[in-house]
């Protein structure tokens, strides 16, 4: 692993391409630290002390911290994945959507521009709502978090907050076009580990002062790796369907005749069934804070993060977004289809409708344990919390995004350096990639 570290800065783009990376990430995280105009960050941090187990708390994680210093930054890079995940979902429902998705990378293009458009609308909607949610916060007596509240001060949010995400997305966008790994990704992934310094320290404090013994610490740190390993083993996991070429005599050529296979990952939808779930689960607890009712603080505390019943619905949430997601975004009919239309079989399997009913029974078999995987490792927090007191919060998407993005990003550097002649980070097999 260490020789290709060291072959890393013998091949001149990709160290370019690193140097691009870690450039871009740098503005982003200076900019999650530059606050908007006419807020009182003193009294805000004081609120969102309040906010852990709700939707805000989510959104913080995703932003890196920065909604609850409520920087230029604080709607992170959501809204474009919203828009994404949207316009995914609508391309299942509307032909003309369905069709463009067909054409190749022109259509691509196309999809592309108007998640763009949806990103715009939807940052809009969300900064002229913290806007009014931050004239109506009152931290104390008298305490108000907006300095000269009204429309001018719901304008300036509006635009600062929305030219904030826009700037993001061209930065993602950038750095998957010139630097390395998914631009995206990487955002969210920087966000979440820019936390993880703050934790150990306060770790170690807890630890140096008695109340965390050290065994307590050495058990957590081995936990750590293993979960680690775990979701690697997952994240790569697949089941493979054999696929057999009939031979094609093309003039005097013959073609086909090889056999291949269809690769099916265990965990299909990645992290977006939790995130979903999530949303779901936390909304009433959000609800709460602007609708101090007492049917809403009721249902609010037994929805509270780490009570059975919100990790029982949690699972269960978790579970059907799998395969929701799964059967909207993996097609086994257009899978059958063309797998027919290039000569190919599943042995003992005839072609076309045989082939997709097949396929979809595999499929929903190895879902179920792609979604209990998912379950256990966002159950996790709650148990570490709750039973050994663990002052941070490890597992949960936030782990997921975390080992998913490190892994994209070692094997993308990986295949720069073999297409080189340089030696990658392991010496025996190669890191597959994830998709």
């Amino acid at each position: 692993m260490f020789g290709g570290f060291q072959n890393i800065a013998k091949v001149p783009e990709l160290r370019k391409r690193l140097l691009v990376t870690a450039w871009f990430l740098i503005i982003y995280r200076l900019g999650a630290h530059v606050p908007t105009p006419g807020i009182d960050t003193s009294a805000l941090a004081a609120f969102f002390a309040q906010q852990k187990g709700t939707l805000f708390g989510l959104i913080d994680m995703f932003s890196g911290g920065a909604l609850q210093r409520l920087s230029v930054f604080a709607l992170g890079i959501m809204p474009y994945i919203s828009a994404s995940i949207i316009l995914q979902l609508l391309t299942v429902v509307i032909p003309s959507l369905e069709r463009l998705s067909k054409e190749g990378e022109l259509g691509q293009k196309k999809i592309n521009q108007y998640s763009r458009y949806g990103t715009v609308i939807l940052s809009m909607i969300q900064a002229l709502g913290i806007a009014i949610g931050l004239e109506g916060m009152r931290v104390g007596p008298g305490a108000s978090v907006v300095y000269n509240p009204g429309w001018g001060f719901r304008a300036l949010t509006v635009l600062t907050l929305t030219t904030g995400t826009i700037f993001i997305m061209w930065i993602g966008e950038q750095i998957t076009e010139r630097g390395i790994g998914n631009g995206i990704s990487l955002i969210i992934f920087a966000g979440i580990v820019a936390r993880m310094p703050s934790a150990i320290v306060r770790t170690f404090r807890l630890v140096k002062a008695g109340e965390m013994s050290l065994f307590l610490l050495i058990f957590l740190l081995i936990l750590m790796v293993l979960v680690v390993a775990v979701i690697v083993y997952f994240e790569r996991a697949h089941r493979r369907i054999p696929i057999q070429y009939a031979r094609r005599v093309v003039g005097r050529r013959v073609y086909g005749g090889q056999s291949t296979h269809l690769p099916l990952k265990v965990n299909t939808a990645g992290v977006i069934p939790p995130i979903f779930a999530s949303s779901i689960l936390l909304f009433p607890a959000t609800l709460a804070n602007f609708i101090p009712h007492p049917v809403t603080k009721a249902i609010s505390g037994y929805l509270t993060p780490g009570t059975f019943i919100y990790e029982f619905l949690y699972v269960i949430f978790i579970i059907f977004f799998c395969y929701f997601y799964t059967a909207v975004t993996f097609n086994p009919v257009d899978v059958a289809d063309n797998i027919k239309k290039y000569g190919g079989y599943i042995p003992g399997i005839r072609p076309g409708k045989r082939t997709a009913e097949y396929i979809d029974t595999v499929l929903t078999r190895i879902t179920l344990g792609g979604a209990l995987y998912v379950s256990a490792i966002c159950v996790l927090p709650s148990v570490l919390i709750n039973k050994f007191n663990v002052p941070f919060y490890f597992g949960g998407t936030a782990l997921l995004i975390v080992v998913g993005v490190a892994m994209d990003t070692v094997q993308q550097i990986e295949t720069h350096l073999i297409t080189r002649h340089y030696d990658g980070f392991l010496k025996k097999g190669k890191v597959r990639a994830r998709r």
